[in-house]
């Protein structure tokens, strides 16, 4: 297998990501047309935050989709883990599973967590069985989402 690796997520890397963003039609209602300038706000607004910390997922150096810890919390040692993958043909290939994986070990070794939580919409069957996967406990749901953590 491919070996992923989680890089720094430049506004070159977020512009790669979205330039080759297909919509997933099992996650998103219509389509996506790429806008440099969105992406350039996108990257402002979302990779500055001091509680948040923004990796590209990488395969050599294509970047293949986005991974995130956001609402850091030092008091609480928490954060919300979220990812996104850019294409579907990416998907089912453990490269989600991985990046996933290297996330969490980022959040409780370098920012010393103790918790770390992730969501996923109902329908999205694919992040559900990962976050399992991951050891992730499900705390409850709602009409939308399914809840978990992770604890160390």
């Amino acid at each position: 297998m491919e070996k992923v690796t989680l890089q720094a997520y430049t506004l070159e890397r977020c512009q790669q990501f979205w330039q080759n963003y297909e919509a997933d039609p099992d996650m998103m209602d219509g389509s996506f047309s790429y806008d440099k300038n969105w992406v350039e706000d996108y990257w402002q607004s979302k990779c500055h935050e001091s509680n948040r910390r923004y990796f590209a997922v990488c395969i050599n150096e294509i970047v293949i989709g986005e991974v995130q810890l956001k609402s850091i919390d030092p008091v609480k040692k928490s954060a919300v883990l979220s990812i996104h993958l850019n294409q579907n043909s990416y998907k089912n290939r453990g490269f989600g599973t991985e990046a996933l994986r290297q996330m969490c070990d980022y959040g409780f070794h370098e920012l010393k967590l103790r918790k770390i939580f992730a969501d996923c919409l109902h329908r999205n069957q694919r992040s559900r069985h990962v976050l399992e996967k991951l050891d992730f406990q499900h705390l409850r749901s709602d009409d939308t989402f399914h809840y978990f953590v992770l604890e160390k």
